[in-house]
């Protein structure tokens, strides 16, 4: 005798998910009000991370626009590093495991425009140091420090090959290994941020002498493998102030012809003002 069919009483019941509720948007504010609208199912739990968005042709309806807008806020979404487009059959949009990817290219893009200025960057690289070495003394395991003496050692080799680019990206790392020693996503997205900047400040300005940052790595490892906190914060400290008044300086160096030639200030090194020696 065939098996009956499962009627509906008896069927296995299937779970049935959120469905985000859009509403029709304005035109001229289309990106914006889209944006805001998925950012609210986020918050009301009708969207996660990893859920993937109605189809093009469904989105367009709800929001009231055409395929080439809803087309071209899903794309500015995903520069905002909201969303994350994948194209094939099994494609579509999907709410993005969020990334410091849009942070650092708006703190770059900020440099550019000429919203920050490099005493402005450095100066708050130095704030946030301060905070970023205190938790990392305090978390510190035996693995982080081989990988800072690791990071000392890749250092010194290109300064001795006068490899300065290779030099300047190493010192850098020391500071991202740091901020990742915190164990705080925040902190190592905005260092990594203010490291990504200066990085283009420094290829603008040269090289220049720093012969002085190994010497005070091997002090601050002393300190930090001694559990000195604030010896350790203070040597940092120092180190990244002398460092500060010597892109500083470096920076007017450069400027000055440009400033006496015309009287426009090179793009990139504006609002220079000279920091007090400590």
């Amino acid at each position: 005798m065939p098996k009956k069919a499962n009627s509906p009483a008896t069927a296995k019941p299937t779970k049935t998910l959120p469905v985000p509720l859009f509403r029709s948007v304005r035109p001229a504010r289309a990106f914006e009000e889209i944006a805001t609208q998925i950012r609210g199912e986020l918050e009301e739990g009708r969207l996660k991370v990893g859920s993937r968005l109605p189809a093009e042709r469904v989105l367009a309806v709800q929001f009231g626009v055409s395929r080439n807008t809803l087309r071209e806020a899903l794309r500015s979404l995903e520069h905002a590093g909201l969303l994350q487009l994948q194209k094939g059959a099994s494609g579509g949009a999907f709410i993005s495991q969020r990334s410091g990817n849009a942070i650092v290219s708006n703190m770059v893009d900020m440099y550019h425009v000429g919203s920050v200025s490099p005493d402005q960057l450095t100066q708050a690289r130095i704030w946030l140091e301060s905070i970023i070495v205190r938790e990392a003394c305090r978390q510190a395991s035996p693995d982080d420090l081989i990988e800072l003496q690791a990071n000392i050692n890749a250092a010194s080799q290109a300064a001795k090959t006068g490899d300065f680019p290779l030099r300047a990206e190493v010192h850098l790392d020391f500071h991202r290994i740091l901020a990742r020693m915190t164990g705080n996503p925040i902190m190592i997205i905005v260092m990594d941020g203010l490291l990504t900047v200066l990085r283009k400040y420094i290829d603008r300005i040269g090289s220049y002498e720093n012969a002085f940052v190994l010497p005070s790595r091997k002090r601050f490892m002393k300190h930090m493998e001694e559990g000195n906190t604030e010896a350790a914060i203070a040597e940092m400290e120092t180190s990244l102030k002398r460092l500060q008044r010597g892109y500083l300086a470096k920076a007017e160096a450069l400027e000055s012809p440009v400033v006496k030639r015309s009287g426009v200030k090179a793009s990139g090194l504006k609002k220079i003002r000279s920091i007090p020696k400590t």
